[in-house]
């Protein structure tokens, strides 16, 4: 078996609604019929994507719970005490960060009463790097040079931003196989990008789809190029093939 027939064979195997029952992406899925708060849950949920998966769960069900049944209603109407006291940290994201990224979301969620509109595309650009920076920089604000920016990646400076490649996988990709969501079907998934990040990058380069050494967005675009020889109108949907084959199947691209 050749290596796109691998992918496309576990890409299949993999997207199916089992999967979400252990990923963070079942805390914005429960948010499905009301887009603008699954929006900001998966925000929230993609933005400490870091660590066991569990641990990631456990941090955004933490700060979900004090939003009650809409967070987006929620984030609209909150006020400053509300803001400072919800409970969003995980690992390296403060307090002091949590509010800022709050805020930034707040005066999106109010100005636009969705996300969506922040990471729209530039004619002729073929992936969603620069909309990641010109959303960074909304929703960052007057805070874009504090150590809170951080946690919101720039391809520009060159990150893989493998936490908002995932986001936007989340909310683009369409969710007729129960995964992915598909909200933001008015954007291209044609132009997504595969969450780059240790693993994923380990796999991509035993199978020969990478050849560059660091996990920065030069070796996103190479991956991409990669992936979309083989799926150019969803190239997204093999970052499943990727993750399943480096979970549960080491013996198929493992070398040595």
């Amino acid at each position: 078996m050749g290596v796109a027939e691998l992918l496309l064979e576990w890409a299949d195997r993999v997207e199916r609604p089992e999967f979400v029952a252990q990923d963070p992406l079942l805390l914005p899925r429960r948010f499905a019929e009301d887009p603008p708060s699954a929006e900001i849950a998966g925000f929230m949920a993609a933005t400490v994507a870091w660590g066991s998966r569990a641990s990631i769960i456990s941090s955004a069900e933490r700060a979900l719970a004090g939003m009650g049944d809409r967070p987006a209603v929620w984030l609209a109407e909150a006020d400053e005490d509300d803001l400072d006291a919800l409970p969003w940290r995980h690992r390296t994201l403060l307090a002091e960060d949590s509010g800022v990224l709050l805020r930034g979301l707040q005066r999106a969620v109010r100005r636009h009463g969705s996300l969506a509109p922040l990471f729209s595309l530039h004619p002729g650009e073929p992936n969603f790097f620069g909309a990641i920076d010109r959303a960074r920089t909304e929703l960052l604000g007057n805070a874009l040079a504090s150590r809170s920016a951080k946690h919101i990646a720039s391809p520009a400076a060159g990150s893989a931003a493998k936490r908002m490649h995932l986001f936007l996988r989340w909310m683009v990709r369409p969710a007729g196989r129960g995964v992915d969501l598909g909200i933001w079907s008015h954007l291209p998934k044609s132009a997504l990008s595969c969450p780059l990040d240790v693993h994923t990058g380990r796999v991509a380069r035993s199978l020969g789809l990478l050849k560059r050494g660091a996990n920065d967005a030069a070796a996103v675009e190479e991956l991409d190029a990669a992936l979309r020889s083989i799926d150019p109108e969803d190239p997204a949907r093999l970052d499943f093939a990727l993750f399943g084959l480096g979970l549960e199947a080491p013996e198929l691209w493992k070398h040595g």
